[in-house]
């Protein structure tokens, strides 16, 4: 499908919105029958170069629980970066080839947005090198290096709780551990994956893990974020194929990640600048 000249971007407002009204809807249509007619909608939308109402399907379809076609991220990639979000642009469209591969219907040129991705790349201030291996610590900053009032109108919300909460579970859609990392199946949900949410004064995390059975148990857990630090930890290591974000109660670990360093990095910085926004009252 022709998706038009890339190199015309469109400005946006409101990529991934999720309001809590369509958060709470109850589809008519079973879930699967709900990706697909969602697909088809994004589908159409982006045809039309229409790139905020592309975005707000990708929302819809962000929400729904179950397996997501591998052209979702390939569609995501693209919306983002055309909305120049190259960060979240990158780890879509790898997503994408990586579950994809080279059968895929856009994979040629999800390869031509990566490229595209890392020209843009080139044309921001590099960011400053991290250490070496070990444990780190996010320094706080706005997520990604944008800032929350970017994100804010990226997603489309009035508050910096409800930006970065989005931002942090768009970030954890595309971090999953899978035990096989040799092979990733096409339309196969990772081993292990979260989502978070926030109250005024604590963080819930929700983990869900799949066995080889296909069983899922889903724990909860709830993160006071009073009289904690809000410099979030987060390692990686090699031999277990894993990134960890370390709980800031007691340095135990709190999420098990894909091994990929840049994105455990995100994840922590996003996290520990959640915590910062509702340490302060005025930023609930």
């Amino acid at each position: 499908m022709a998706v038009g000249n890339r190199k015309h971007r469109h400005p946006l407002r409101g990529l991934v919105l999720v309001s809590a009204l369509m958060a709470g809807q109850a589809f008519a249509l079973a879930p699967e029958h709900e990706v697909r007619r969602l697909m088809l909608a994004t589908e159409e939308a982006v045809a039309s170069e229409n790139w905020g109402e592309a975005g707000e399907y990708l929302n819809r379809l962000q929400q729904l629980e179950g397996n997501k076609p591998a052209d979702y991220f390939y569609f995501r990639g693209l919306v983002m970066y055309q909305a120049t979000h190259l960060n979240e642009a990158q780890s879509a469209l790898e997503t994408y080839v990586d579950n994809a591969g080279s059968e895929g219907d856009h994979y040629q040129e999800a390869l031509k947005l990566i490229t595209d991705v890392e020209k843009a790349r080139k044309e921001t201030p590099p960011r400053a090198p991290g250490a070496a291996d070990g444990v780190k610590v996010a320094v706080i900053e706005p997520a990604g290096g944008q800032t929350l009032n970017s994100l804010r109108d990226l997603y489309l919300v009035d508050t910096d709780r409800e930006a970065l909460v989005m931002h942090l579970n768009s970030l954890l859609e595309v971090a999953g551990w899978r035990e096989d990392q040799t092979i990733v199946k096409v339309d196969q949900p990772a081993d292990v994956e979260y989502r978070v949410g926030a109250s005024t004064d604590a963080v819930s995390i929700q983990e869900i893990r799949r066995s080889s059975d296909d069983q899922v148990v889903r724990k909860a857990e709830s993160l006071p974020v009073f009289g904690v630090n809000p410099q979030i930890e987060w390692g990686c290591e090699s031999m277990a194929g894993a990134c960890w974000v370390y709980d800031p109660r007691d340095r135990s670990r709190l999420l098990q990640l894909s091994a990929d360093r840049d994105q455990a990095r995100e994840i922590a910085r996003t996290l520990g600048q959640l915590i910062r926004t509702l340490q302060t009252p005025t930023g609930s």
